[in-house]
């Protein structure tokens, strides 16, 4: 087990908006407030497509329609993140894997984010996986 101690900081309320890409922008808003650590503690809304990538395989698959989002879930930093995803269909058939970019609001994404002080999530190979995996570490 690889452990960091944090402390909850601040929370942010962000609402996407129609046409937006969902991880991009999640990124972005990271990179531009020098997030070091948070996670995705709730998120509602709709997309019209949900790129999403199935585990044990290597490339995505591209869901399209008016898509409710139940949940988007993960961890946040501007050095990487790893999100998951889930949305269902008028007929309730739900789909979900990991938030790949291409993921398009539809009319709004309320996403809620905690901010967790004293700590840096970073991404790096680890041997065991063969996959970018999170090291969190704590800040000085």
């Amino acid at each position: 087990m690889i452990s960091a101690k944090g402390r909850p900081y601040q929370v942010h309320v962000l609402r996407l908006l129609p046409g937006e890409d969902v991880r991009r922008s999640l990124e972005s808003w990271c990179t531009e407030g020098s997030i070091e650590a948070a996670c995705v503690v709730s998120a509602v809304g709709s997309v019209t497509r949900a790129h999403l990538r199935y585990g044990g395989r290597d490339e995505g698959t591209m869901t399209t329609g008016d898509l409710e989002v139940v949940a988007l879930s993960g961890t946040l930093s501007r050095h990487g993140g790893h999100l998951h995803l889930a949305v269902s269909d008028a007929a309730g058939v739900t789909k979900g894997g990991h938030l790949l970019t291409g993921t398009l609001v539809r009319t709004t994404l309320e996403v809620v984010v905690q901010e967790i002080g004293g700590l840096r999530f970073i991404r790096r190979r680890d041997e065991r996986t063969g996959f970018d995996e999170l090291f969190p570490e704590a800040l000085p």
